[in-house]
């Protein structure tokens, strides 16, 4: 049976799909941006300090689902800008070991939701 995951450390969703879906042991996150859950602001400073929201924002949906981001298997990352790549790579790295790495792609598209800059969605085990 699937169950819907919400937490209020996540940002809401701004459409109709949930934060997170668990079935038979895998957790299916939603693409998160850049949305401070506290207030709803976007953070926007720096590519560095919105791919670390986002991260964070995965991570929180993690972890109310029972799972957690060293239990992430497969992870699409989404970006407007290809040139950012490395700083993005660079954040990345801090959340995720290469050693045990999810799988992952990492896309340029035109535009994203609210016009941010990433977007990244997980699926991970409990």
């Amino acid at each position: 049976m699937k169950k819907i995951i919400t937490t209020d450390k996540a940002p809401l969703p701004i459409g109709p799909y949930n934060q997170a879906t668990v079935f038979n042991g895998m957790v299916f996150i939603s693409g998160q941006i850049a949305i401070n859950p506290a207030t709803g602001e976007l953070v926007l400073d720096s590519i560095e300090e919105e791919t670390k929201c986002v991260l964070n924002n995965v991570a929180a949906l993690l972890e109310a689902s029972g799972s957690s981001l060293d239990k992430v298997l497969k992870a699409s990352v989404f970006v407007k800008d290809m040139n950012q790549f490395s700083q993005i790579n660079a954040v990345y790295a801090e959340y995720f070991m290469a050693e045990t790495a999810p799988a992952r792609e990492l896309v340029q598209v035109s535009e994203l939701p609210r016009f941010v800059n990433i977007e990244i969605s997980v699926i991970a085990f409990q």
